[in-house]
């Protein structure tokens, strides 16, 4: 009996894992299953945006990251709530004036309250100034909306 229980629960937790996954694919800002273009989320933590390295690729729940060094790496794999972006890696600002998913500058970033939040800047229209001169009112819409979203 044990162990009917025992393959139930993991089918159940199987089941429930994909299914994550295949939500994460759905709504977060991926290239082909890539996060954040390939840059990687650690090193943000030291105030640089990094490129990662292919032979540093990490996949977490439908998203594959790279890392510049296998430290980094490692790090993210034990904790990788702490490092990956907020709201899918879409644009902060977007996803709290409008409930928008914009694509994002990876290089153009802000590090608050320990989380990491991604901005677009192009065309002569960075976000992150925006952001920056009501950050906790658009935070506050972008937590909403992204709940809105990612269901």
């Amino acid at each position: 009996m044990k162990n009917i229980l025992t393959i139930v629960f993991l089918a159940v937790a199987s089941s429930m894992a994909v299914a994550q996954a295949d939500l994460r694919t759905k709504q977060f800002n991926l290239d082909e299953g890539l996060a954040i273009q390939g840059y990687d989320p650690v090193a943000y933590f030291s105030q640089k945006a990094v490129e990662g390295k292919k032979e540093f690729s990490y996949k977490y729940e439908g998203a594959t990251y790279r890392f510049s060094t296998a430290a980094n790496r490692d790090a993210f794999i034990k904790n990788p709530g702490n490092y990956e972006p907020q709201y899918g890696g879409w644009c902060a600002y977007a996803m709290g004036a409008a409930g928008k998913k914009v694509e994002v500058d990876p290089e153009t970033f802000k590090i608050v309250d320990g989380k990491l939040y991604l901005f677009y800047n192009a065309l002569l229209n960075n976000t992150l100034p925006k952001w920056n001169k009501d950050e906790t009112g658009l935070k506050q819409k972008a937590d909403k909306n992204w709940k809105g979203i990612y269901k």
